[in-house]
C-alpha cells in the first residue's frame, strides 16, 4: 500500500459523492431490492450462493426502523418468490437496535418468523464493539426461544472472540468468521496483521473442534489456504463449512475456489443507504484508494469527461 492510498483512503469524507460513488459501485448491486435479485441470480449461474443485505445506516428512531424491517421482510419474500440460493444478512442497529433493545428484539421476532415460513435463514451482522454483548445476547435469546434459522458473526480481531466462541457452542452455532473491519481501541482488538490472521487461525480451529459450522470470511490467501488444509485435514463435510466473500472483491480467487469444488457464497448488499458501507470497505481496502484519486481528475461537475 502507497502512501498515497493511505492518504486517499483517511480522506474519503471529504471527496464528493459521486466519485466514490464510481469507485465504489462494484461492491453494490444497487439501490433496489429488483438490483439484488439480478446479482444474486448472476452469481447462481456462476455456481455461487449469497447473503442479502439491505442497507441500513444510522438507525435512531422506531418509524426508521419499521422500514428497515419491512425492507428486511420484502428481502425475505423476494428470495423465496425467484427461488434465490441465498439468505438475508441483518445488522441489529437497522432495526432499532442503537437506541431500543426490545424493540428491536421484536423486529428480530418478525424477521424470523417470516424467514421460517419461507424456510430461510438469517444472519446477524456483527457491528462495532458497543454491540458484539447486545448482538450475542439476541442471538442466543433467540435460539432459547426455538428459532434455529439463525446464525452469528465473530471477528477474529477483538480479544474477546475465543470466549464468545465457547459461549457459542451449546448452541452448535452457525458462524461466519471474518477478521473484523472497525477501528476498535488496541485495548480490546489485536492491531497487527500477524497477531490477526494467528488469532483467526486458532479461532477456525475451535470452532471445527466444538463442533459447529463455519463460514469462512476472508480474502486473504494465506488464511483461505490454511482452511484448506484444515477442510482436508479434518475431511470436513460440505454443510460443515462454505468460503463467503464480498462482492466484487477478489473475483478470480472466487471463481477459482468454485472452480475447485468449495461452496462459496458472496455477500451482496444493496440499498439508498450505501454510502456508508462503501466508506467502510474502501478504508479496508486503501489499495483501490488510487482509483478514487485518478476519478477525481475525471470528474467536471459532477460528470466524467
Amino acid at each position: 500500500m502507497s502512501v498515497l492510498d493511505a492518504l486517499v483512503a483517511r480522506s474519503l469524507p471529504l471527496i464528493p459523492k459521486p466519485i466514490v460513488r464510481r469507485v465504489a459501485w462494484r461492491y453494490i448491486a444497487g439501490t433496489t431490492l429488483d438490483d439484488a435479485v439480478r446479482v444474486v441470480q448472476n452469481l447462481a449461474h456462476l455456481g455461487a450462493t449469497a447473503t442479502i443485505d439491505a442497507l441500513g445506516e444510522f438507525v435512531e428512531t422506531a418509524d426508521h426502523a419499521e422500514r428497515e424491517t419491512q425492507q428486511a421482510l420484502a428481502t425475505l419474500d423476494a428470495i423465496a418468490e425467484h427461488r434465490l440460493p441465498a439468505y438475508l444478512s441483518l445488522k441489529l442497529t437497522s432495526i432499532g437496535l442503537a437506541f431500543d433493545r426490545d424493540l428491536a428484539e421484536q423486529n428480530l421476532r418478525r424477521i424470523l418468523d417470516r424467514a421460517r415460513s419461507h424456510g430461510l435463514f438469517v444472519r446477524l451482522d456483527m457491528e462495532n464493539s458497543p454491540y458484539t454483548t447486545a448482538t450475542l445476547d439476541l442471538y442466543c435469546a433467540m435460539r432459547e426461544s426455538g428459532y434455529d434459522n439463525i446464525g452469528v458473526v465473530i471477528q477474529a480481531y477483538l480479544y474477546r472472540s475465543e470466549s464468545d466462541v465457547r459461549r457459542l457452542a451449546p448452541y452448535r452455532a452457525d458462524i461466519r468468521l471474518c477478521k473484523g473491519i472497525y477501528n476498535e481501541d488496541a485495548s480490546i482488538a489485536i492491531k497487527d496483521r500477524e497477531g490477526i490472521r494467528a488469532n483467526y487461525r486458532a479461532l477456525l480451529r475451535l470452532i471445527v473442534e466444538l463442533g459447529m459450522t463455519v463460514r469462512i470470511a476472508t480474502h486473504d490467501d494465506v488464511l483461505i489456504a490454511d482452511a484448506e488444509r484444515l477442510i482436508a485435514e479434518r475431511q470436513l463435510e460440505r454443510d460443515r463449512y462454505e468460503f463467503q466473500m464480498l462482492l466484487g472483491v477478489r473475483e478470480r480467487k472466487r471463481d477459482e475456489l468454485i472452480r475447485r469444488g468449495y461452496p462459496v457464497r458472496i455477500y451482496v448488499p444493496y440499498g439508498e443507504d450505501w454510502y456508508g458501507y462503501s466508506l467502510r470497505r474502501l478504508k479496508e481496502n486503501p489499495q483501490v484508494a488510487g482509483h478514487v484519486f485518478r476519478a477525481l481528475f475525471r470528474f467536471d461537475g459532477g460528470r466524467s469527461r
